[in-house]
């Protein structure tokens, strides 16, 4: 079966995004924050997720328009949530284009400790956003490129901080936030900081930009493909063709990807190849969480990623193929809350495999006894999770679902007492 590469239409929207230099010591621009907005107001959103805004960040500008271009081909400081992190997001961005901000509001700091670890030997750069002292966060600072801090008054107050810095970790650029008077950038410039950020330099400038909204239609066609064992490239390649949104980020993010081979992206078939199975699956899970709750409380999309984590978390430890397949029954389990739509509607729309189809609409078999498990923790029935721990692998001690819970489900305010009991 042939597919033509052209997309069908669908309508454009206008997409917002902001951006804030950051200056070097001679007042050039050194690099730019990329900021999440959702309307041609110049703030933060009130009431966003950093979940939900690192989501629509990625796939309304960053997949869409590409960080080079917002930048300049400046570098580009992009803020991840926790979840982000850990999920494995920076697969989505150019190593040596980017650096990945810790956000102050990070939690698990040694599960993301670990996670930076890993992603610097592949390349990637980080930097602490807000760093207010707190001893918490000294299992980041060896392994950060950059500090940030704020400016306060008096500024010898921040100069001190500055030099300290600079003392205990020699390694890191120290870029100092809220700079406001021309009196701060030359106090703060001759105590050694190494770059500025604010409003003396420059407000966040707005920019805007017409995109397309992958339809959800296609995004539950990539679902479908992605929840298969063995990924099918040809499958992909005739979901993607058919919605000019995800189209134009697939060939954005494989262009962005080859940036350093002779090999240029031409054809969507040869992006889907050239991105390979792991980043593709996250490219489709990150596009689902995005896009398919945009009219619903970010609560509850967050909700169905914290869910479909944990089971494959917890079947990772015995069967890793079926992990893949674990995930998207913890996804779809919730889909029918999203998009209004029946659960039973959903799973005979998608013909899906009948170990999902059972575990969805009858909670049978492992994937069911996993899906049961995780709705208990929800619930902080403990003892129903202990029944059902026995049923999924009886080998896996509960303290190892507390590790997770602490880990993953304590995003969505989860954490009990419990928990800080036995672990």
């Amino acid at each position: 079966m042939n597919v033509s590469d052209t997309p069908s239409l669908t309508p454009t929207l206008t997409q917002y995004v902001a951006r804030q230099p950051i200056f070097d010591a001679d007042k050039a621009v050194f690099a730019y924050e990329l900021l999440y907005r959702n309307s041609a107001n110049n703030a933060f959103p009130v009431g966003t997720s950093d979940e939900h805004a690192t989501s629509r960040l990625f796939f309304n500008t960053l997949m869409l328009v590409g960080a080079e271009k917002l930048t300049a081909h400046q570098l580009a400081f992009v803020n991840l949530s926790t979840d982000a992190l850990l999920d494995e997001f920076p697969k989505l961005l150019n190593a040596e284009h980017t650096v990945i901000e810790i956000v102050e509001r990070t939690v698990n700091i040694a599960a993301v400790a670990s996670r930076i670890k890993a992603l610097k030997g592949q390349g990637y750069v980080f930097a602490l956003d807000d760093y207010d002292g707190d001893e918490k966060w000294e299992p980041l600072l060896a392994l950060v490129s950059y500090i940030k801090i704020e400016a306060e008054e008096p500024i010898i107050k921040t100069n001190m901080r500055v030099k300290k810095l600079k003392r205990s970790y020699p390694h890191c650029k120290i870029i100092v936030e809220r700079i406001e008077t021309y009196d701060q950038f030359i106090n703060l410039r001759d105590a050694g900081c190494d770059y500025f950020q604010g409003f003396f330099f420059a407000r966040p400038e707005m920019l805007t930009y017409s995109g397309v909204d992958p339809s959800k239609v296609t995004v539950f066609e990539l679902l479908k493909a992605i929840a298969k064992e063995s990924l099918c490239f040809e499958e992909i390649h005739q979901r993607v063709a058919k919605d000019v949104g995800i189209t134009a980020r697939i060939l954005r993010l494989a262009n962005a990807r080859s940036n350093n081979s002779n090999l240029v992206i031409t054809s969507i078939s040869q992006a889907v190849v050239y991105l390979g199975e792991d980043v593709i699956r996250q490219f489709v899970r990150v596009l689902a969480v995005s896009d398919l709750g945009i009219d619903k409380p970010t609560e509850l999309t967050k909700f169905a990623l914290v869910r479909a984590r944990l089971i494959e978390l917890i079947l990772a430890e015995t069967n890793k193929n079926l992990s893949q397949q674990g995930y998207l029954v913890g996804l779809f389990s919730m889909l029918d809350a999203i998009l209004d739509i029946e659960l039973a509607t959903i799973v005979k729309e998608f013909t899906l495999d009948k170990s999902i189809t059972d575990a969805l609409l009858l909670q049978t078999g492992l994937l069911g006894d996993c899906l049961l498990l995780a709705k208990a923790i929800e619930t902080k029935n403990w003892a129903v999770v202990e029944t059902q721990l026995k049923l999924v692998n009886p080998e896996m001690e509960i303290e190892k679902i507390y590790s997770f819970i602490l880990g993953r489900v304590d995003l969505c305010g989860m954490k009990n007492k419990q928990h800080e009991d036995k672990v």
